[in-house]
């Protein structure tokens, strides 16, 4: 229902939209013509909505290979007169910056938009990482919304301003934005008719750098982009940006602070609006900073203080940096929610709060919930690649180890995973680090080494770091787990998949074509045969060189639904329960969903809702008391 409400042609209409989809709209507004993103949670809607819609608003929309690639294709786009949006997430950013800190140089012509996903918590990411620092490295101005419908108020103000001031502009948002739902009114949608063509030439050249800073000194003092509510001359101002706005006012309400405190949002985070700073701070004996994740605001508000303020009027500030605004685990630290803003208003006021919310009753609590792993899901292909590798490994009996990266594969570094893997960093990073290990045998260094990474991040990542290995030799097999999509972040298709952001076929790039095009040998085999796939892992194990196996199998959620499987069962007079040599293998050491301890019965069974009946199990169980049923 929420494409459906992105593309209704009704000006003030209220419609229930996320913030990922509000995003997608505004960008319909402000008359978008391409965009570009590689997936990445929390923001990977934003594509797959405007994908969706692309046909009827004659819009370009395009699941890059990587960031830094959808980047200078929006740019290109922008170039040529055209309104265009990049969508990641902070990881990719990483990947873009370098050639962002270049295109801040050259500047931009049509309206350019970079949206970008926080993801406070690490809800869906390995860390979390606050891109308003990677935006001021690159000068970038940034927009915070704090509401879905700032989401889309904010992305349609930001194509406005990139024209004004021929830069980029970045609209950050965090997953409490991304993914929240909201009532949001609709404003009128822009086709824009403008035919594209190259007018201008764009160099990036040192000497811009001065005109670039013009450019953020005047929007730095022409203020605007924030509001305040409160008392006027308030002696206690809290400066806010984004969700933590929201928390802001329900920790005042509950304090019975609202009538005392001020509360400054900013919408426009960099360059910092600084006419308004000088005006509602101006009065202020205390400042306090509420935001996710890092102490941005903070940081830039305290440095332009102590040029602005004469040293006896200068507020007392308060905030991550200096302590006072602290979750469980420290400032800095994770998400915000109303009961930090509450404990850390009330410490830096000295109120005695007991720490419960007025009118709610807590739940009495027997005990802490019990911990729950993450886990493949039932049938996952990875599951079956990663047990064929730990057998491998074992037999091979050199003490080998696998070196990870981001994916749903990154489960191989916990219990569900068998612990298998030694590391997770960024994307393709695993082969990078494979490299190096792999030229380590000069100083006597003999164990194998296997990277594993997923098909999408072979095309995202991989290729440059195979073309060294294969220039320089080094010695370590590298393993694509290939579930032929993009899982993790909503099966979004890649460039081996066969067809675009909308669904279109499309020219599929042959994995293993590329990879013998490297001049790298290559051999494709099934995880769900685990004798074969063991037997061809440790035969790979004992050749020396740069090597690359695919496991190919399509990931189980998708498969599913799309034909009829069996289902295994367990004969309870072949399982021996508790007797089991493998210690409850099937539940506990291998680890499906699907196999569950019957504690009652000493047995183990099939959930049948669970079962997408892949037949590993049945395969590994050491009594044979794993069946599967015809479909």
């Amino acid at each position: 229902m929420g494409i459906e409400n992105v593309k209704l042609e009704s000006p003030g209409l209220e419609v229930l939209l996320t913030g990922n989809e509000a995003v997608a709209r505004g960008a319909l507004e402000a008359g978008v013509r391409y965009a570009a993103s590689y997936p990445g949670s929390p923001s990977a809607e934003v594509l797959d909505t405007l994908a969706a819609v692309s046909a009827q608003f004659d819009l370009y929309a395009e699941w890059s290979v990587n960031e830094k690639v959808a980047a200078e294709g929006a740019a290109a786009a922008s170039f040529a007169g055209i309104r265009s949006l990049a969508v990641m997430k902070p990881d990719g950013f990483n990947v873009a910056v370098d050639f962002f800190t270049s295109l801040s140089l050259s500047g931009v012509r049509g309206g350019m938009v970079l949206m970008v996903g926080d993801d406070p918590g690490a809800h869906s990411s390995i860390k979390e990482e606050d891109s308003r620092y990677l935006a001021r490295l690159a000068h970038l101005p940034v927009f915070e919304p704090a509401t879905v419908q700032e989401a889309k108020d904010m992305t349609f103000e930001a194509f406005d301003l990139s024209e004004q001031i021929g830069l980029p502009v970045v609209v950050r948002c965090v997953t409490r934005i991304c993914h929240a739902s909201a009532v949001v009114k609709l404003g009128r949608l822009c086709r824009p008719e403008a035919r594209p063509g190259l007018k201008e030439k764009f160099f990036c050249t040192p000497q811009a750098h001065s005109l670039l800073e013009e450019k953020l000194r005047k929007l730095a003092a022409a203020g605007g982009g924030c509001s305040y509510t409160g008392p006027e001359g308030a002696r206690t101002v809290i400066v806010t940006a984004g969700p933590a706005y929201a928390y802001c006012l329900e920790a005042l309400e509950i304090l019975k602070l609202d009538g005392l405190v001020g509360i400054l949002k900013l919408g426009r985070t960099w360059p910092l609006p600084e006419r308004d700073l000088l005006k509602y701070l101006g009065q202020a004996r205390e400042v306090i900073f509420a935001e996710e994740i890092e102490p941005f605001i903070e940081e830039n508000v305290t440095s332009f203080a102590a040029y602005h303020w004469p040293d006896l009027s200068q507020p007392r500030f308060f905030g991550k940096r200096s302590g006072h605004v602290a979750g469980p685990l420290g400032p800095g630290i994770g998400e915000l929610t109303p009961d930090i803003m509450v404990n850390s208003l009330a410490g830096i006021m000295g109120l005695n709060y007991p720490g419960n919310l007025p009118g709610k009753e807590q739940p009495e609590r027997a005990g802490p919930l019990p911990g729950r792993d993450r886990s493949f899901c039932a049938g996952c292909p990875h599951r079956a690649s990663y047990w064929a590798i730990k057998s491998a490994l074992a037999l091979d009996g050199r003490d080998g180890f696998v070196l990870g990266d981001i994916g749903c594969y990154a489960i191989g570094r916990g219990r569900t995973g068998f612990y298998l893997l030694s590391s997770v960093h960024s994307m393709g990073s695993g082969v990078g680090l494979a490299n190096g290990f792999g030229k380590l045998g000069r100083f006597s260094f003999s164990q194998p080494v296997v990277a594993v990474v997923g098909d999408s991040t072979f095309y995202h990542a991989v290729v440059p770091a195979l073309i060294n290995a294969r220039a320089n030799n080094s010695d370590f097999l590298c393993v694509i787990l290939d579930n032929e999509t993009t899982a993790m972040t909503g099966h979004q298709p890649h460039p081996g998949s066969g067809r675009d952001a909308s669904g279109n076929p499309s020219p599929r790039v042959g994995m293993e074509d590329l990879i013998r095009g490297l001049g790298l040998p290559v051999l494709v085999c099934d995880p769900y045969d685990i004798p074969s796939t063991v037997g061809l892992i440790t035969s790979l194990l004992s050749e020396s060189g740069p090597r690359v196996l695919v496991l190919r199998r399509a990931c189980a959620l998708a498969a599913a639904r799309g034909e009829r499987r069996p289902r295994a069962f367990v004969d309870p007079e072949l399982c021996l329960g508790d007797g089991c040599g493998c210690n409850r293998f099937c539940s506990r050491v291998f680890g499906c969903p699907a196999n569950i301890w019957d504690r009652e019965a000493g047995k183990a069974r099939i959930d049948e809702a669970v079962c997408v009946g892949c037949g590993v199990c049945a395969t590994l169980c050491p009594q044979g008391a794993i069946k599967l049923e015809e479909a």
